[in-house]
């Protein structure tokens, strides 16, 4: 197993670090929904540590990549016309979730991302570094993934953003705006696409993009310094 970790936060599903987990990491997903169960994955491993992301620290371990998916409840646009009904606090505790988020994982010294649908976090924070849908990674899962989904990214410590490989906009759906009810609901909505994380996965791997057919052109991106390499840090 590496000597590294990665770690998400706000992270139920575990999507993002499967591809990492596989590879023989140890990841760590962190949320208060999670039961503080342990999965086998490859030769890593998955911690569901379950607790405040405001009140955990990551052990003391070289973290690789991390990650913070803060609850978009009380941030998304597509939920404005409920803002004031909520009030103040829901807004501040939302707030300091997405805040949380940042500092613990630009103390780890590693790549980085916050993700966040369609966002008033522009206005409280700053505008995202990359916006994306689902559907443009598609090429990288063999789950149907061709949806839409606004999707923003706030990155820090070098995250590289990785190249699309899926679908047009044309041959997308909007399965996730036309879900139905159910208690679930909100969790699926929420889910990282795995297209996207495998995506991630790759575009920081130390050998290079390694997923065939594509694998020179995004490491020359990067060493071209054209779209593929941000900081992506500002106060």
């Amino acid at each position: 197993m590496s000597d590294e970790i990665v770690v998400s936060l706000c992270d139920h599903s575990a999507n993002m670090v499967r591809p990492w987990a596989q590879a023989g990491f140890e990841c760590y997903a962190v949320d208060l929904k999670n039961d503080g169960s342990t999965e086998q994955l490859g030769d890593g491993v998955i911690h569901y540590i379950e607790a405040d992301i405001r009140e955990w620290e990551p052990p003391t371990y070289n973290a690789r990549i991390g990650f913070g998916f803060p609850p978009c409840t009380h941030l998304a646009i597509s939920g404005a016309k409920h803002f004031k009904d909520k009030g103040l606090s829901a807004l501040a505790e939302s707030i300091e979730l997405v805040a949380a988020c940042r500092d613990t994982l630009a103390d780890l010294g590693c790549p980085w991302m916050i993700e966040n649908p369609m966002s008033t976090l522009s206005t409280y924070w700053r505008s995202p570094d990359y916006k994306f849908d689902p559907f443009e990674f598609d090429g990288y899962t063999d789950l149907d993934e061709r949806y839409t989904k606004e999707t923003w990214l706030w990155t820090g410590g070098a995250f590289h953003m990785p190249l699309p490989d899926g679908v047009g906009r044309s041959d997308a759906d909007d399965r996730i705006h036309k879900m139905g009810p159910s208690d679930d609901r909100s969790e699926k909505r929420a889910e990282t696409p795995t297209g996207f994380a495998k995506a991630v996965f790759l575009s920081h791997e130390k050998d290079g993009y390694t997923r065939p057919g594509s694998g020179t052109e995004q490491m020359k991106l990067i060493a071209d310094g054209r779209g593929a390499d941000n900081t992506g840090e500002s106060e």
